[in-house]
């Protein structure tokens, strides 16, 4: 592509357009804006390319630049004129050029929407995906000033940069002309270009996280001198874990001639290694940091975990921008570290000095303290993770960056998760989801009541957003989120070793009554449905509930088995008593009676175990003062419970796992013949009209407007007439019609029925004025009440339907029932907007009190296809428009034959700048 002529002019710096992106080998570089300031930085990038780089860009031979040349391509306006650098460290790796042209290629201001894209990259620098992230952030800038259409001449042989634009995914026209190739790019995202865009990502960042689990050369930077403090601790755990690969130890006060530290080799500084090192675990004062982590990035470290806490918000933020600078990912600060149990890599580089047993969990946490007790109670349950990432305040590798990894990873089965923050709700949703189609994900989140926040360090700011709606939306996309660490584990235990069951039916086998009956009881409580229990005599061999146990696997309707025991009793009672009594340990030396008989049992419980599993039916064992069992069974992979109400938790967890997934499998469609693209646009007027022109501010529409944007989309909302005074009252009521409902519309009075605000069914003029004047009488003056006149509607069930937009998660659809249910007890379920046709029928049937709109105690069922029509209606309504930031139909009365609005709220507000969706990005705290 030809240099362009145009004078050179410099607009104010947009510094939004700066970001971190992840690149294909997992790497880190920063996209930001060209600046004056560059000048120098671009002479050494060119002088870097090679020659023929440098032809394919020029289309014939450019040694050099100019000092023209280097002005041009330093000086933009940032509207017409665009150039972005992908940077690592101080130096430019490739940049990229946008010129806006008309229709015959000269160059153009607004309203030209069509601009002349170029690409250079360092020819150590191809391959790794940055010419394709450049494309999608200049494209990104490019939407954002109105340019529509990207046109490239591309030289034949090229074949890399024509991929560049061939695979991005966006529709483009090709030609072949004067000896180049013409390609036109429209930079509409599509599904296809978000679908790349998404791909990319995963990849890439799942890239980034695998280098930091299976490094080859480690540098622990502050391993002391002598045994004690966290960096000699890691060195003394990669070192007896069996690390596969390279370790150093790194200490500035080493003493001249001194080698090894911890029986490894030490130097001064990560510079002086004399090989390639992948992962720097840095353990030094805060304060320490910022110059180690510059020491690294200087080496060409890849990847550093940063062990240091105590640092204020500006500095973590400084110590993130520094190491994305030099390309390399950070875990931490306050980090407890990482582990990777495969067989080729046996990375333990945590302080703890014991290397979990290999196993096939994912785990992350935010929290050290949680991560050791999680550790101990898998390696208890004979569970050892795949992986383990301790990320304490995660200001850059997060939850999501692992599920990234695990998503594809073959080595992890299930994933187990604490957190203390979600920083990107959204984007951790969509991850979860297309994991949880593939595994389990198990949460438990921390500082989720009202008041509590997370801990002091954390980079993601507290959301505004309610822990019980993140809760929803987490659900919604199949994550299993659980209250507690323990049901943590329990049901992390259950999905580890057994399959998914089909569905909630379940067996009731043991050696008790007593136990079984109570297991019968959680499990009713926990949404199963369990069977009569099976209750052999506490006296039953191993044979015995094996042969039981096989019975009811190979019933067809039973979809899990429940085994309850109790100590053996033999049948001579009053002899045996005291010896049952002692307990089920071994008498001393090997081979006791009842050590014998705990492994007799869990021999005869593996084996039927197995059974279950080939048919696809989960066991898992209730137990009570069997000493010795639970580890018998561990080693095994056979869950067991020390109480009913535990194990029925976990198998209603999973129970909801498989429902899930098997809804997941068909997720309907959004419904696009709800309106049309005439009533959009009036739509988009009218809020274009109505918007404050004051960032920040935000404005309710009046009755009208609201009635009006509403009936775009074919929401009708009851007219409610005013009624200032008893005549007007008798007017309005005249206009509408008998019956009408005369109620007040005062903001602390409305739909306070409890409160005498609402008169229903007056059926004539006299009845209206005596409701008048007993409705003043009793509440106060009628320029305090606003009373209103509407007419009634069917008799039905009343219920509210609200829509909010979160920065953070963006566009949120609720549903509940009017009043009580909704208001008092929390009955309120969420869905993220857009709602497919199977999740607005979900979202109707998910409340706790939807018996009442199904014909609950014999009234006529209430018709929900019109009230999911209307669900529908408002999702399409919030994701059309993003100046909605709330919207909320209350009542919206339910009847047997249709639905009725019967009051309705839209509030509007200039949108927040987000991220193009079509540009990667690592976020910013």
């Amino acid at each position: 592509m030809p240099t362009p002529e145009e004078p050179p002019a410099t607009g104010s710096y947009p510094a939004h357009w700066e970001a971190d992106v992840v690149l294909r080998d997992g790497g880190t570089a920063r996209i930001r804006p060209i600046t004056p300031d560059d000048a120098g930085r671009l002479v050494s990038f060119y002088e870097q390319v090679s020659d023929e780089s440098k032809y394919y860009r020029f289309f014939a031979p450019y040694p050099r630049l100019s000092d023209r040349d280097v002005r041009r391509f330093t000086h933009h306006d940032y509207v017409d004129r665009v150039g972005l650098a992908a940077t690592i460290g101080d130096e430019f790796i490739a940049t990229v050029r946008y010129d806006r042209v008309d229709a015959h290629g000269r160059p153009a201001a607004e309203p030209a929407d069509e601009a002349e894209v170029a690409f250079l990259v360092r020819d150590d620098q191809q391959g790794r995906g940055v010419a394709s992230a450049l494309l999608e952030h200049i494209g990104a800038v490019a939407r954002e000033r109105g340019i529509r259409r990207f046109a490239a001449e591309v030289l034949p042989a090229n074949s890399k940069m024509i991929k560049v634009f061939t695979d991005a995914g966006y529709a483009q026209q090709r030609s072949f002309e004067d000896g180049s190739v013409h390609l036109t790019l429209d930079l509409e995202p599509t599904e296809r270009s978000l679908a790349v865009l998404r791909a990319r990502e995963q990849r890439a960042e799942a890239r980034s996280v695998a280098r930091l689990l299976a490094p080859g050369c480690v540098a622990v930077v502050g391993a002391s001198r002598t045994p004690g403090g966290p960096g000699r601790a890691v060195l003394e755990s990669l070192r007896t874990g069996g690390f596969t690969g390279a370790v150093y130890g790194v200490n500035r006060a080493l003493p001249q001639g001194r080698t090894d530290l911890a029986g490894v080799p030490a130097y001064r500084s990560v510079g002086e290694i004399p090989e390639q090192v992948d992962l720097a675990v840095i353990a030094v004062p805060a304060a320490q940091a910022g110059p180690v982590v510059t020491d690294c990035g200087e080496a060409g470290v890849r990847g550093v975990v940063v062990f240091s806490n105590g640092f204020g918000r500006a500095e973590q933020r400084e110590l993130v921008r520094l190491a994305r600078s030099y390309g390399m990912r950070l875990v931490g600060p306050d980090a407890l570290g990482l582990i990777n149990t495969g067989r080729d890599v046996r990375l333990n580089a945590t302080p703890s000095l014991r290397m979990p047993a290999r196993g096939r969990t994912g785990v992350f946490t935010q929290s050290g303290a949680i991560g050791i007790a999680l550790l101990d109670g898998l390696d208890r349950r004979g569970i050892g993770p795949s992986s383990f990432v301790s990320a304490g305040n995660r200001a850059d590798v997060s939850g999501n960056d692992l599920l990234q990894h695990w998503d594809e990873d073959p080595e992890t089965d299930v994933v187990l998760m604490y957190l203390e923050s979600i920083g990107n709700p959204r984007k951790f949703t969509r991850l979860a989801r297309r994991t949880a189609a593939r595994k389990p994900v198990v949460v438990v989140k921390g500082a989720r009541q009202r008041g509590s926040a997370p801990p002091t360090g954390h980079a993601a700011p507290a959301s505004r957003t309610p822990d019980a709606t993140v809760s929803a939306l987490l659900r919604q996309a199949g994550v299993l989120m659980v209250d507690s660490f323990t049901e943590l584990l329990d049901t992390g235990f259950l999905l580890a070793g057994q399959p998914v069951p089909a569905g909630p039916r379940v067996a009731v086998v043991g050696n008790t009554e007593a136990l079984g009956l109570l297991t019968y009881d959680a499990c009713l409580t926990d949404g199963l449905r369990p069977h009569p229990v099976v209750a052999l005599p506490a006296s039953a061999a191993p044979d015995d509930l094996r042969a039981a146990v096989r019975t009811a696997l190979d019933d067809p309707d039973t979809d899990a088995v429940l085994v309850t025991l109790i100590p053996w009793v033999p049948e001579a009672v009053p002899e045996a008593l005291p010896e049952a009594l002692s307990g089920p340990g071994t008498p001393p030396g090997p081979g006791g009676a009842h050590g014998g008989r705990t492994e007799a049992l869990a021999v005869a419980l593996q084996d039927a175990a197995r059974d279950g599993a080939e048919a696809g039916k989960p066991v898992a064992v209730v137990h009570l003062a069997l000493e010795g069992l639970e580890e018998a069974l561990a080693t095994r992979g056979l869950p067991s419970y020390p109480a009913p109400e535990r194990a029925s938790r976990a198998l209603a967890e999973a129970v909801r796992y498989s429902r899930w997934r098997a809804r997941a499998a068909a997720p309907g469609k959004v419904p696009d013949h709800l309106t049309d693209e005439a009533d959009t646009a009036r739509a988009a007027g009218l809020l274009a009209g109505a918007v404050p022109v004051t960032p920040g501010r935000s404005r309710g529409l009046d009755a009208e407007e609201t009635a009006q944007l509403l009936g775009y989309y074919g929401i009708h909302v009851q007219p409610a007439l005013p009624a200032p005074d008893a005549d007007a009252a008798a007017r309005a009521a005249r206009t509408l019609g008998y019956p009408v409902a005369l109620k007040t519309s005062a903001p602390h009075l409305r739909h306070r029925a409890d409160l005498g605000g609402v008169r229903l069914d007056i059926a004539g003029e006299a009845g209206l004025r005596r409701a008048f004047g007993e409705l003043t009488d009793a509440l106060g003056a009628p320029q305090e009440l606003r009373p209103v006149v509407q007419s009634m509607a069917p008799r039905g069930v009343g219920t509210v339907i609200r829509g909010t937009l979160d920065p953070a998660i963006g566009a949120v659809l609720s549903f509940g029932l009017a009043g009580t249910p909704s208001e008092l007890l929390g009955d309120t379920a969420h869905r993220l907007v857009p709602v497919t046709d199977t999740e607005a029928a979900e979202l109707v049937r998910s409340i706790r009190s939807a018996p009442l709109l199904f014909g609950w105690r014999g009234a006529e069922p209430s018709d929900t296809a019109a009230l999911e029509d209307v669900l529908l209606r408002v999702s399409l309504l919030l994701d059309s428009h993003p100046e909605i930031v709330a919207v909320e139909l209350d009542p919206v009365v339910v009847a047997p034959r249709g639905a009725t609005v019967l009051g309705a709220s839209v509030r509007v507000a200039e949108p927040e700048r987000l991220p193009d969706p079509g540009a990667r990005r690592l976020p910013a705290y």
